[in-house]
């Protein structure tokens, strides 16, 4: 990142009015951790129409403490376009962030208001409330959608959504069987959890197979492992290992180390309330690819953590033709995502995956003593948990106690939660290592 902002600093200088080299040393610099702000303002002034640079300007402003500005931003250029579909969705996901969670997303409503006919805008409205899990909120968006469209297939997919996720099982399984024709992804999940949650794990093996040999494989492989072992089928044991495919280590460091990097850390957590698709529940999660910045203590820990990550991949077992773990080349360690997540008392992650990466993590940082923390396993990294809202009596394949130093590592498709614990501050850095390509 620092040859990279060198880079595009000399060409600034040989190039002044280049809005592009402009607008791509801001974004290095910000995810760097260094200041960005007059960066993105100049490439604002040198390409005032473009949205790539409003957008990061914005982003930039927000990180950097000037979150008015930043909505204020978005809110002037959403006057103009209205159908900026990336402009809408910073601007509701930075008041949902900011503790705004009733009218956060009021933008898309303005916007769907003055361009009705606009499908692509109120699909846009409808993903933005349903991660919220705002099923009345939802279902008037897809109302008033048929409407002004008529039927459409995405509304259809969207109502089976909404029935499915919100417990009504028998409406569910009435649009299920009505939109058999669909070939879509999001109905095909809805349809393999709609399955789990209601007793009938053998029929959600085949949609779920066939999804692995699709794009969305990441995210079926999760749901395939809970239909195995509901039906006591040992392909579980084949994804998941048999013990878990789950690993840990005390990486070294001082608690004088520690402590300097909880310090930084805790000044990167400045959001009210996490983002809607995360799973932290009762703290935060910070918004940039950590292992980019450039300050001593991260990088000291990305160099251990590399390190660990090729220890880790060189236990595989060989290599497994179809598996999601063991069925990838094994070459280059390359990051698809870093990040520092603070829970406070009773905080915790309910059960999820990461459909983005190969091996997933977690390096604790600080813990609250023992007598804060409460009985065991209060604060454990559980693994292979279903999510609550399936309703289903699986209890964990593994646990982790958790550790100051400690580092786990494990197949990013498979579900693993946080036991909620008692007072105090868990504080810890995870990763995502992207699915190798060669």
């Amino acid at each position: 990142m620092g040859e990279a902002a060198g880079a595009l600093a000399r060409t600034l200088e040989l190039d002044p009015g280049n809005a592009h080299a402009a607008l791509a040393l801001a974004q290095v610099r910000f995810v760097s951790g260094l200041e960005a702000g007059a960066w993105s303002r100049r490439a604002l002034e040198l390409a005032p129409e473009d949205r790539s640079a409003i957008g990061s300007c914005a982003t930039v402003l927000a990180g950097e403490g000037s979150k008015r500005a930043a909505e204020n931003l978005l809110q002037q250029s959403l006057a103009r376009w209205p159908d900026w579909l990336d402009g809408q969705k910073s601007l509701a996901t930075m008041r949902y962030l900011g503790g705004d969670h009733e009218a956060y997303a009021r933008g898309y409503a303005a916007a769907c208001r003055a361009l009705p006919q606009h499908l692509p805008l109120r699909l846009a409205w409808f993903r933005m409330v349903a991660q919220a899990r705002d099923w009345p909120a939802a279902t008037r968006i897809i109302e008033e959608g048929e409407q002004l469209f008529g039927a459409q297939p995405a509304f259809a997919v969207a109502r089976v959504f909404i029935a499915s996720e919100s417990g009504d099982t028998e409406r569910a399984a009435t649009l299920f069987s009505a939109t058999q024709g669909l070939a879509d992804p999001v109905r095909e999940l809805a349809w393999i959890r709609h399955c789990l949650r209601t007793g009938q794990p053998a029929r959600a093996i085949e949609p779920a197979l066939a999804l692995t040999r699709t794009a969305s494989a990441r995210l079926a492989w999760p749901y395939l492992s809970l239909a195995w072992r509901l039906s006591g089928d040992s392909r579980a044991n084949w994804l998941d290992g048999s013990p878990p495919f789950v690993w840990h280590r005390d990486l070294e460091f001082s608690s004088g180390e520690l402590e300097e990097l909880a310090v930084l850390l805790r000044s990167l957590h400045t959001a009210r309330s996490p983002y809607l698709e995360q799973s932290v529940r009762g703290g935060t999660q910070t918004d940039r690819p950590l292992f980019f910045r450039q300050e001593p203590q991260v990088q000291s820990l990305r160099r251990k953590v590399v390190d660990a990550v090729r220890e880790y991949v060189a236990a595989l077992p060989a290599h497994v033709e179809g598996h999601p773990l063991f069925g990838t080349p094994r070459g280059q360690v390359l990051f698809a995502g870093s990040w520092s997540v603070r829970l406070q008392g009773e905080g915790f992650h309910v059960s999820h995956t990461h459909p983005q990466g190969w091996i997933s993590s977690a390096f604790y940082v600080a813990l609250p003593p023992a007598a804060q923390l409460g009985a065991a396993p209060a604060g454990w990294l559980e693994f292979g948990t279903p999510p609550p809202e399936l309703g289903l009596a699986l209890p964990p394949y593994a646990r982790v106690e958790p550790k100051a130093g400690r580092l786990a590592m494990f197949p990013s498709t498979m579900w693993h939660a946080t036991v909620p614990f008692g007072e105090g501050e868990r504080l810890t850095v995870a990763y995502d290592v992207a699915v190798p390509t060669r």
